[in-house]
């Protein structure tokens, strides 16, 4: 009979420029570390499984495998994981398993056919991109903490939040902070981590942002508080790309304070409001008193408002909620230029929305300093 799994009750070691390739199942019942060499696992068409009593410390590690690198028990990574074909899968039902990158590890070949469909993590890194996605779509998340966290761990979900069977649990889109917002019910992903830090997300053309608001400027990242139960705005310092394909940044908050995170935007009933062109406005804002801050006519009608400014590509350069006439040509935006920074002179496009009105104002700002 053919041996069908290496299995370790001992002591495995990989030293110095050692290679060591696994073309079947690998059961670590005994010690599997102080590795200095390359632990590769291939197969052309079935999967292949690494479970036991014992999670195995690699250093570097290749995936190559048809059928995908099944986990059933946790794998530390200390240096480089090859991801060639197939998928590193775990549960993602519980986080007690997972792919773990420790210290200053890192992955290379991350794609569509190769990335964590599962829970990854990383540990001692203050920001770290978890290669994650489900079937054939990478959805990779994005965490860059103020300080150094001892774990997060990451899985992304193609599952409608209000009813996730995996997690077993209901997410309801229609219970939120505001009525303002929009949350995604198409996908999700979970994140631990207890260090303040932003999250982007990234959305595809299957994430039909498009649903979620009018303007790239509307998307935004959303939680499931776990105290509210109820999604909350969590900002969006930044967003890039286009409606298709692109990534929203989060404010700084708490991820474990989150059950899990999304895609949000505004609310549908946006869109039967109505448009109104006004009239364009002129700033210099060289502090002589004349022109220097940009007052909005009739902005104490809708104390309930969203201001944003675009440059002449697009680009969103400012947003402030519950405008107050205060702009005074300095950007908000940390994406554009470094915050707190004047605007180059130039032709502008704002958009005022006025939530107590049901009215969105645009027209151009010219600014010359």
């Amino acid at each position: 009979m053919a041996q069908e799994a290496v299995h370790n009750f001992g002591s495995i070691q990989i030293h110095g420029d050692t290679n060591v390739g696994f073309h079947m199942d690998l059961m670590n019942d005994g010690t599997f570390d102080q590795n200095t060499g390359l632990v590769g696992f291939y197969s052309d068409q079935d999967a292949l499984t690494i479970s036991g009593a014992f999670m195995p410390n690699l250093f570097d590690t290749e995936v190559d495998v048809g059928g995908d690198l099944i986990l059933e028990t946790t794998v530390n990574v200390l240096n480089n994981v090859n991801l060639i074909t197939g998928d590193i899968k775990t549960s993602k039902s519980g986080t007690a398993i997972y792919s773990n990158f420790l210290d200053d590890a890192f992955y290379i070949g991350e794609s569509s056919v190769s990335k964590i469909d599962g829970y990854g993590a990383m540990t001692n890194k203050a920001s770290f991109v978890f290669p994650v996605g489900n079937e054939d779509r990478l959805r990779p998340l994005m965490i860059e903490s103020v300080a150094i966290n001892a774990m997060a761990k990451c899985a992304y979900f193609f599952e409608d939040p209000n009813n996730s069977k995996t997690l077993n649990a209901d997410f309801s889109t229609g219970k939120k902070a505001t009525e303002y917002i929009s949350v995604s019910d198409t996908e999700f992903w979970r994140l631990e981590s207890d260090v303040p830090s932003k999250v982007t997300l990234t959305w595809d053309m299957y994430s039909d942002v498009r649903s979620l608001g009018e303007y790239l400027s509307d998307l935004k990242v959303v939680g499931w508080s776990k105290t509210e139960n109820q999604w909350v705005n969590l900002g969006n310092s930044a967003v890039e790309g286009g409606m298709a394909y692109g990534s929203v940044t989060s404010e700084v908050f708490v991820p474990s304070d989150y059950e899990i995170l999304t895609i949000g935007g505004n609310d549908d009933r946006l869109e039967t409001y109505s448009t109104i062109d006004l009239d364009n406005y002129f700033m210099t804002p060289n502090g002589d008193g004349a022109n220097d801050i940009l007052v909005l006519d009739g902005i104490e009608n809708s104390p309930n408002n969203v201001l944003e400014i675009f440059n002449r590509y697009g680009v969103l350069v400012y947003s402030q909620a519950n405008y107050q006439n205060d702009f005074d040509g300095q950007s908000n935006r940390e994406s554009v230029v470094k915050k707190g920074t004047g605007l180059a002179s130039g032709i502008y496009f704002y958009i005022l929305t006025m939530h107590d009105l049901r009215q969105k104002h645009q027209g151009y700002l010219y600014i010359s300093n």
